[in-house]
């Protein structure tokens, strides 16, 4: 709820332009009312431009954003869901103020994520709101993307990159992106770069856990070595298939000595991870194959102890909201738990 309030503030209080790009975008209450909020700015001057998947809002109409669209907004879809292009899905979510304010992180906009979906129950999640030079670099990813999908529509300018910022601290941040447009999987890397230099803990929460042989290699190779590697993914999963195949990878990190917990306090949708109380990232990228490879993906890496600490505090308590998985347990699943496993598992590439 405080991400939400906090950016209808920072839109109530735009004064140039807002720049918003989700993968989902509901037409529910939560939805309805961003979008008001959006189309009242339109009608005072402000630039408006939202952006929204095509493949996450497949289901959404133009009429959605008429009062929008009226007030003089502009708003665009990213890659509509042909069948030659339906894995190539625009995760981000990405809000940009005046060019001194950003947002990013797992929140897309729709009532489940305020917990208001009996399905889900309440909602964890994690998103950060960023002062100072680090939204530069949020407003040259919007503008890309936009950019792409509307014919390069959007000129480089002072107005969008603002040498008065609300700089307030000194932490250390990079905007990272990657996707099917990027020559590496930056954030993939950046994951696995973390994980081999980290000395002491490395913590990784994620509601879809499908990784790679390298990034699954690296947190065994870790754990073997005494390192306090932990891994928190949902007990009430979204998808089956991932949440099956994420089991499927459970044993063989629990015998290398890796603590794995199902979080029961509703359902974890955070993309985050820890090192050694130093390194941090929090972002739209899952710990799966998808978001390493098809996905457009936008994560920040913040350096500094004191952020890092807050994050990993908030780790530490939704663990004790999780149940722990023990080798124990794991090994006496039942025949039909191990052929759902299988069977997940020999499709997570695709998932």
């Amino acid at each position: 709820e405080s991400k939400f309030h906090d950016l209808i503030e920072d839109i109530r209080g735009a004064k140039d332009f807002i720049h918003m790009e989700y993968y989902i975008l509901r037409a529910d209450d939560l939805g309805r009312r961003i979008v008001a909020e959006l189309a009242k700015k339109a009608a005072e001057g402000v630039e408006v431009r939202l952006l929204y998947d095509g493949m996450g809002n497949r289901m959404l109409g133009r009429w959605f954003f008429k009062k929008l669209t009226s007030a003089g907004g502009k708003v665009a879809k990213f890659l509509p869901p042909l069948i030659t292009r339906l894995n190539y899905r625009d995760h981000r979510k990405i809000s940009v103020i005046d060019g001194k304010i950003g947002y990013i992180g797992g929140l897309n906009i729709g009532d489940e994520y305020l917990g208001k979906v009996k399905r889900y129950g309440d909602w964890r999640d994690t998103h950060i709101r960023i002062e100072g030079d680090a939204v530069d670099q949020l407003q040259l990813r919007f503008t890309m993307d936009w950019n792409f999908v509307c014919n390069n529509e959007i000129e480089l300018s002072d107005k969008y990159f603002p040498e008065n910022k609300n700089n307030k601290g000194n932490v250390k941040m990079q905007i990272v992106s990657s996707g099917p447009d990027t020559i590496q999987q930056n954030i993939r890397n950046g994951y696995f770069k973390m994980m081999n230099e980290a000395e002491k803990n490395i913590y990784v929460t994620t509601p879809y856990f499908v990784p790679d042989d390298g990034i699954f290699s690296a947190l065994k190779v870790a754990a073997l070595s005494g390192i306090d590697v932990r891994i928190i993914i949902p007990a009430n999963p979204d998808h089956p298939f991932v949440y099956w195949a994420s089991k499927s990878y459970l044993g063989e990190l629990l015998r290398a000595g890796v603590k794995c917990y199902q979080y029961n306090k509703g359902f974890v949708h955070s993309k985050t991870v820890y090192v050694d109380g130093f390194v941090t990232s929090v972002g739209t990228a899952n710990m799966d194959i998808r978001s390493f490879d098809l996905n457009f993906e936008t994560n920040a890496y913040i350096d500094d102890k004191e952020v890092t600490a807050q994050h990993e505090a908030q780790c530490m308590e939704d663990s004790k909201n999780s149940t722990e998985i023990t080798l124990d347990w794991y090994d006496k699943r039942s025949g039909w738990f191990r052929v759902k496993e299988a069977i997940s598992r020999l499709i997570s590439p695709m998932l």
